[in-house]
């Protein structure tokens, strides 16, 4: 036993070291790649919560507060249509949730014609090949290729998109979010080849708590603030963004107060930078925010 310890222990410490030195110097082993944008403020859901979200006042609004990328949700109609709606029925524009003169549900093409060199980011819901397939024609046809990002929660769904349109950017899934991690904290991440481009996720603590499973509140607080802390890690963020791999947070004025406390972000005192940091359905891009 004594033996073992005397050759695994300096092999572990050669490891450990070494896998913190190409945590924070990734360029060493990776060429990082170019972004063909960089966002510094995206708009959920086109600008939920100022306005009925995805409608064209809503990202019309949007623009007008300088968000520089909209993330919009897609479904197919039955008539083989593809709209930008979170869900399969009207529940999220009808007025419940913001309030907003337009009531119009929009086309994504009509969204394409209307902001034709805008960023945007195309979230596919469920495994349709027509509606994977129709996104992917649209993005071509208004040669818009390096602009929109697929989105997907599920990595069956996103294999599929990178089939149908293999140009397009594209961001991690759940499951591959899972796996960063998981490689972030065995020390593999810097010997590891990333192809994502777009790291999106949501601040735990201020999700529903009731995405936690648990019934007890104070089980789900826990919950959400241990999420945060396996999650929000400075370290991880700042190797990713030296890869070239933009992490976007959706966010709350809380996420502005963590971004300071690790050091990604000095605390705005203009007062429209903090106008529209405490909007709702707002993102932030944290590599964006380094910059700012």
């Amino acid at each position: 036993m004594g033996s073992l310890l005397y050759y695994a222990l300096p092999a572990l410490g050669s490891y450990v070291m070494l896998s913190i030195f190409f945590l924070r110097r990734p360029r060493l082993l990776h060429t990082p790649q170019a972004p063909a944008f960089c966002p510094h403020l995206a708009a959920h859901r086109g600008g939920s919560g100022e306005r009925l979200e995805h409608t064209m006042e809503a990202m019309e609004n949007s623009m007008a507060q300088q968000a520089d990328l909209l993330e919009l949700d897609c479904q197919l109609t039955r008539d083989g249509v593809v709209v930008v709606s979170h869900d399969k029925n009207l529940s999220c524009q009808s007025g419940h949730f913001a309030h907003g003169s337009d009531r119009h549900m929009v086309s994504l093409e009509d969204v394409f014609q209307r902001f034709p060199r805008m960023p945007m980011s195309v979230e596919v819901k469920e495994e349709n090949e027509e509606l994977i397939h129709k996104i992917a024609d649209l993005v071509r046809h208004f040669d818009r290729n390096e602009i929109t990002i697929w989105a997907s929660e599920k990595s069956s769904i996103m294999k599929k998109c990178k089939a149908a349109n293999p140009e397009m950017p594209f961001s991690f899934t759940q499951s591959r979010g899972f796996w960063l991690l998981l490689l972030y904290y065995l020390g593999l991440l810097p010997f590891m080849p990333i192809q994502e481009r777009f790291l999106i996720s949501f601040l735990p603590t201020i999700i529903n708590r009731t995405y936690f499973p648990f019934s007890c509140p104070g089980l789900n607080q826990l919950a959400a603030v241990v999420s945060k802390w396996f999650l929000m890690r400075k370290s991880l963020i700042q190797h990713l963004e030296q890869r070239g791999v933009q992490v976007r947070l959706d966010h709350h004025p809380s996420a502005r107060r963590w971004l300071s406390s690790v050091g990604l972000a000095q605390p705005f005192s203009h007062s429209s930078a903090t106008q529209q940091l405490g909007h709702l359905g707002r993102s932030l891009s944290v590599s964006q925010f380094l910059h700012l």
